[in-house]
């Protein structure tokens, strides 16, 4: 046997310095904040807030009443508001956000990258461009998937100026295989796409839901649920991209052939009124529970059986099929949504099916339905699945990414990057 050779004698040095990472966002998000504890564990973090959103501020943007999240979505990690100057703030238009502020904050904070959550808002190329000019590397996180434009003018100007655009990122973090697909359908190269998965806090629903459950049937029935039934939860605005009205007719047809199928509708907005008024000429065997927040939302999933998420590709992940693999049950999604390719594996977690077609909504759900051991085996895979997307996880990824950047030999300050963010900006 060869001996080891002795250990070399190592010199005293200090300590490294904690990486120091600005993320610049546009307002604090439930899915958000536990990433953001979860990178403050690994680095020291500041999160830079552009906009403060009021109750009406959620009443507008789609969830159709007034409200705040009920879970501390400040708490466990540095933050800063900025002072936005918009004339009409808000984050639903590229100019509702202006916060020249940042400038100055990312100049004196020894930071050694910026990470931006996105790019279609004034403040986060305020940040790229603050960010460029102290020499710091900017990382994109964003969620786009590759779906048709809206028009052939659309389709030519994104082809035209995105893959400039998203070359002028020193990495663009992919939350899933379609986002990644969509980086490297504009350009930008294998070695600047990093990985950081969407997530929303799994610990937080695994909890809540099993507590939950302890008390399932008095939830069902609270909820009108008729005893002995597969419940299926639908969980969003009541918007058109969601399409919920696929979800009922594929109730009603799912009726003709399974009399214990019953669904559930949680969320508030524009389409209620029309959901109202379908259930009631065709006697649709679903519930309304109206808006759950986040401390309530775990008894809707302890009530169900599955998820339904019916979307268009405008939903470009779909954090509630997380929330509800975190808490056990699986998913039926159209295959338009970004998350399938990643979190649905057809007959272990869930079941796909081409958007918009409620009857195959409908075949999906009878054959769930029918079948308790599937729904079983398929709620621990859900379970298991998602594991690998956690706020951890995505903290890791972004991490990872900086110190590759900083290991780079000659790393990059690109000309073509300085272009784009300046005639942006």
């Amino acid at each position: 046997m060869i001996p080891e050779a002795p250990a070399p004698a190592v010199a005293a040095t200090a300590p490294a310095r904690r990486l120091r990472l600005a993320v610049a966002a546009s307002h604090p998000v439930q899915y958000q904040a536990p990433w953001y504890r979860a990178l403050s564990s690994l680095v020291d973090v500041k999160v830079f807030f552009a906009h403060r959103m009021t109750p009406d501020d959620h009443a507008g943007a789609g969830f159709g009443i007034g409200f705040e999240w009920d879970t501390p979505i400040l708490d466990g990690y540095d933050f800063q508001w900025l002072e936005n100057v918009a004339p009409a703030p808000g984050v639903d238009r590229f100019r509702g956000c202006n916060t020249p502020g940042i400038r100055m904050e990312l100049e004196k904070g020894a930071f050694d990258a910026l990470v931006v959550n996105g790019w279609h808002l004034l403040s986060y190329w305020q940040a790229i461009r603050a960010a460029r000019r102290a020499g710091i590397p900017v990382l994109a996180r964003g969620d786009s998937q590759l779906v048709p434009a809206r028009s052939r003018v659309r389709r030519i100007v994104k082809r035209a100026t995105y893959p400039r655009l998203l070359r002028s990122f020193d990495v663009c973090l992919a939350v899933g295989q379609r986002n990644a697909d969509y980086y490297r359908a504009y350009g930008v190269p294998p070695d600047r796409i990093g990985c950081s998965p969407h997530c929303v806090d799994n610990a937080f629903f695994m909890r809540a839901t099993d507590t939950a459950r302890r008390h399932a049937a008095d939830l069902r029935h609270g909820l009108g649920i008729p005893e002995g039934s597969v419940v299926f939860v639908f969980v969003g605005k009541l918007i058109g991209k969601k399409r919920p009205m696929d979800f009922l007719k594929a109730l009603d047809s799912v009726r003709q052939r399974r009399s214990n199928v019953w669904g559930v509708i949680v969320g508030d907005g524009p389409l209620r009124a029309r959901i109202e008024a379908h259930r009631t000429r065709h006697g649709t065997p679903c519930t309304m529970s109206g808006f759950l927040n986040q401390r309530q939302i775990a008894r809707a999933y302890a009530a169900a059986d599955a998820l339904v998420l019916p979307s268009t590709g405008e939903e470009t992940w779909g954090l509630v099929v997380n929330e509800a693999m975190a808490s056990g049950i699986p998913a039926i999604v159209s295959d338009q949504v970004g998350c399938a390719p990643d979190l649905i594996v057809e007959g272990e977690t869930g079941f796909t099916y081409p958007c918009g077609d409620a009857e195959a909504l409908a075949d999906r759900i009878a054959r769930m339905a029918a079948d308790a051991r599937l729904r079983t085996a398929m709620g621990a895979g859900a379970a298991g699945r998602i594991a690998a997307f956690s706020p951890e996880a995505a903290a890791a990824g972004v991490v990872r990414a900086v110190e590759r950047l900083r290991s780079a030999p000659g790393h990059r300050n690109e000309r073509e990057g300085r272009h784009v963010v300046d005639a942006v900006s």
